[in-house]
């Protein structure tokens, strides 16, 4: 049997770090095979055939999701430091954390201690753009921002009061996160420079290699009820004109009257369902040409695609019909949704055609990858089930935006080399891969909304970041994957995935190009090894990591080290025989 190691690709790198992986343990204990059949592959004439799993654009870049106001302060003189009054918008510590640790502010913080913020730090479009370079050489394609439409100019005095680890409490709390809009046809004034509109945000990203990746809300509006007095701005919507067009005027949902007063038909009288925020009424014709008007403007300042904020709580006929409008103008413009559910069956209805046809957050692989990388007994098992290859319920799964954690929840949980495993796997799995500001370093790892999910990240940490074995290990993974167009389009055909092994194929050809991807998944302490089977093509490929040429066939063991993945490469139409197997996995809507 012909066996290549592999054990130097990942230990390399772990030279100042961590020590070498340890000597691989006797064959019968790490071998598993990828198929029972370990035969010879069979002989038949390679086909040029189509063969891939999603031609959408937005497949070749992977997502770096940025809250913008917690990035980095590029710009201090849009901070609004005095703003507010007797509601002050800047710097306000979330009451209630423990004593004795650091806030990752880098502003005045309140007494000691605190670890979470509530109010405005200043991170604006200035400093992501001084970042993009950052974000494009990590290995990204696109930048997810958060909303930029003009928020409440107050903190709220309303609801709950926002307290360490609280959640859905909004009382103290200002719209530093952008998903409080009340003009949704106007910048927020924290964001942009005298020199550094929205537009030239986006040129300037699309100048480094990035695209914008715009997040946007219709469901809702900014806090509209249960003030002790009614605030300025809360519970209003204005029009680009800068008129008032709706006001909740602090009166709850069932207390308002859309018939006898046109202010009110904005809103729907019949759901509150994220604490105090306004809802918007998706019956309503002119909520649809309002959110239509407004979104428009910013695809045409230079928007490439949406992040759809809580989909799930508005009408699939109110998307269907959005969607369609955005893209009579802008044929083709990508979209995905949030509806924060963990059953495909749920999530999968917005992926239909017949309901706008929108990708979506995967939370259920995210579930699946937690459960892998971050628990002892966690295997690729349950990852398997969930990448929905075959007969699944979604439009197309190649279209799905893979991640394991974002601001609406904790963040990942995981040790380096959890972090590690998990980004070796969304780089090369179907899907687009997305992933939240800091992760690269494991910033505020484990932390929950109101906990230190969304501290301020800061223009230390980026300079001090490539130090980071997270980092340079995910650098590592997203450039190949940045180069590869089988780990970014290719149908996935699982060889293996059980217990910490992974194996799988991903396969391209369309308009004259072939590529074949093969990966070997290893997230054990000790090196394992693979045994090809008849599904993997004989021949000629090349390692991803470093272009050395190797020649696999039938029965041919490879070994990778412990917490590592190979990638190995092959660029030539596959043979009938896979052609004919891969042939039914192709979803195109």
């Amino acid at each position: 049997m012909i066996r290549i190691r592999i054990l130097a690709i990942f230990a390399a790198s772990l030279t100042a770090c961590t020590e070498p992986p340890p000597p691989a343990p006797r064959a019968s204990e790490t071998t598993a095979p990828i198929s029972a059949n370990a035969s010879a592959n069979a002989v038949s004439a390679p086909t040029p055939e189509d063969l891939y799993g999603t031609l959408e654009p937005m497949a070749s870049d992977a997502v770096y999701f940025v809250l913008t106001d917690r990035f980095v302060n590029g710009d201090t003189s849009n901070d609004q430091r005095s703003q507010g009054g007797k509601f002050p918008t800047f710097d306000r510590p979330t009451p209630g954390g423990p004593a004795g640790e650091t806030d990752n502010v880098g502003y005045s913080g309140g007494p000691a201690g605190e670890t979470d913020n509530v109010g405005y730090l200043g991170g604006d479009f200035r400093g992501l753009l001084n970042n993009a370079r950052y974000i494009k050489d990590l290995g990204f394609g696109a930048v997810w921002l958060t909303p930029i439409v003009d928020n409440p100019d107050e903190a709220f005095s309303g609801g709950k009061p926002a307290v360490w680890k609280g959640f859905f409490t909004d009382g103290g709390k200002t719209g530093y996160h952008g998903y409080w809009g009340v003009n949704f046809y106007e910048l927020d004034e924290h964001l942009p420079s005298v020199d550094l509109n929205f537009k030239g945000l986006a040129a300037g990203l699309k100048q480094q290699g990035l695209k914008t990746v715009l997040d946007i809300v219709a469901n809702h509006g900014s806090p509209s009820f249960s003030m002790p007095i009614d605030q300025p701005k809360f519970g209003e919507i204005y029009d680009a004109n800068g008129t008032l067009i709706a006001d909740h005027q602090n009166l709850t949902p069932d207390k308002l009257d859309p018939k006898a007063n046109p202010l009110h038909r904005f809103y729907t009288t019949k759901k509150t369902e994220l604490a105090e925020l306004s809802d918007s009424d998706e019956d309503n014709p002119a909520v649809l040409e309002y959110f239509v008007g407004a979104y428009l403007q910013w695809i045409d300042q230079g928007a490439d695609a949406f992040r759809v904020d809580t989909v799930r709580h508005m009408k699939n006929s109110f998307w269907r019909d959005f969607n369609a409008r955005i893209r009579a103008k802008h044929p083709g413009f990508f979209m995905f949704g949030e509806s924060y559910d963990y059953l495909a069956s749920k999530i999968a209805v917005h992926t239909l055609p017949e309901n706008g046809g929108m990708s979506v957050l995967d939370f259920p692989l995210k579930a699946a990858i937690e459960s892998s990388f971050t628990k002892p007994e966690g295997g690729f098992g349950a990852i398997a089930d969930a990448l929905y290859l075959e007969n699944g319920p979604y439009a197309n799964p190649y279209e799905l935006m893979s991640f394991y954690d974002n601001h609406d929840m904790a963040r990942f949980a995981g040790s380096d080399t959890d972090f590690i495993n998990a980004h070796n796997f969304l780089f090369t799995a179907r899907g687009i891969p997305t992933i939240y500001y800091g992760s690269e370093i494991g910033f505020m790892r484990g932390t929950a909304e109101h906990a230190g999910n969304r501290n301020y990240f800061g223009q230390a940490n980026i300079d001090s970041a490539p130090k980071s074995l997270i980092y340079q290990q995910l650098q590592r993974i997203a450039k190949v994957r940045q180069a590869s167009v089988a780990l970014q389009r290719g149908l996935q055909l699982n060889l293996l995935m059980q217990n910490d092994q992974a194996a799988f194929l991903r396969v391209y050809q369309h308009a004259g190009q072939s590529q074949t991807a093969l990966v070997l998944l290893n997230k054990s302490k000790v090196p394992r090894d693979f045994v090809l089977d008849s599904r993997v093509p004989s021949g000629a490929w090349k390692r991803a990591f470093d272009a050395l040429e190797v020649t696999l066939a039938a029965g041919q063991t490879l070994t990778v080290a412990a917490n590592s993945v190979e990638v190995l490469l092959r660029d030539q139409p596959i043979d009938s025989a896979l052609a004919a197997s891969l042939r039914g996995r192709m979803k195109l809507r």
